[in-house]
């Protein structure tokens, strides 16, 4: 994958940092993304700016770190000047930033839950599509680009307290639908990906919203009898940002352990 770049949000940790650091790995040049810092609504900390230069200081030259906020238009535009001004152009574009809120009837959800599920889960990816589309349709042909936002098994079925959740990554699932039916014949493509429980401090908050002592018993719902890595997720992510999977648009593939089975 050498001379290939990516934008990657939601990379300071989780499942987007592991994204980097295996994109990074097989040779991709890398702008990676992080709001690092809190955001209203939202009922745990964030990333920080110091995980999100972590991250980048691993891969000295390869990897850049840029400080963005999804929900802000003009920042991502400028993250994906970033990726065309340092690397020379786009290849792949992965929305991996996404919050969690709820813990409670959907008719008890507060607007500030609400919004902040939206905007950062749902506009956010909006956004990178609108910023980076363009910078992947810019390659000449014929193109390979991709463009990759992580859904969840909550965009497949109910999660109990949790509607606002579903609802969002409902919406992401329609999104890339819509985003590859508009790239039809382009060369580039529009994916999801569906992890199931995943050990991330997203999941963390989750158990917290349903008062778990232990986060290892969100492993009961999937086949696979026990919580993902985030390095198992980003493997099927980074597949899809290459070459090889020109054949895989407009739909979901679900990294989740067997949760939706």
């Amino acid at each position: 994958m050498s001379g290939r770049v990516a934008l990657v949000t939601g990379a300071a940790r989780g499942i987007g940092a592991a994204v980097v650091h295996r994109l990074a790995g097989e040779g991709w040049r890398v702008v990676a993304v992080d709001v690092g810092e809190d955001l209203p609504g939202v009922p745990y900390p964030l990333g920080r700016r110091e995980q999100l230069a972590e991250v980048a200081a691993k891969w000295p030259g390869q990897v850049l770190d840029v400080v963005a906020d999804v929900r802000d238009q003009q920042a991502l535009d400028g993250a994906v000047a970033t990726a065309e001004g340092e690397f020379g152009g786009l290849d792949a574009a992965v929305a991996a930033a996404a919050v969690m809120a709820g813990g409670r009837p959907l008719w008890e959800t507060t607007d500030s839950e609400w919004e902040s599920l939206f905007a950062s889960g749902v506009d956010g990816v909006f956004h990178l599509a609108r910023a980076a589309v363009p910078a992947l349709l810019r390659r000449p042909q014929p193109r390979t680009g991709r463009f990759v936002a992580l859904a969840s098994a909550a965009a497949h079925t109910g999660l109990w307290r949790l509607a606002g959740y579903n609802a969002a990554k409902h919406a992401v699932v329609g999104l890339i639908r819509g985003l590859a039916t508009d790239l039809r014949g382009t060369g580039v493509t529009a994916t999801a990906v569906s992890p199931g429980s995943t050990r991330t401090s997203m999941l963390d908050a989750t158990a917290a919203l349903y008062d778990l002592d232990d986060v290892e018993e969100f492993a009961q719902h999937q086949l696979a009898e026990r919580l993902l890595e985030p390095e198992e997720v980003a493997a099927a992510v980074c597949w899809l940002c290459g070459p090889d999977a020109g054949a895989i648009t407009g739909t979901v593939v679900h990294a989740d352990g067997g949760f939706t089975a």
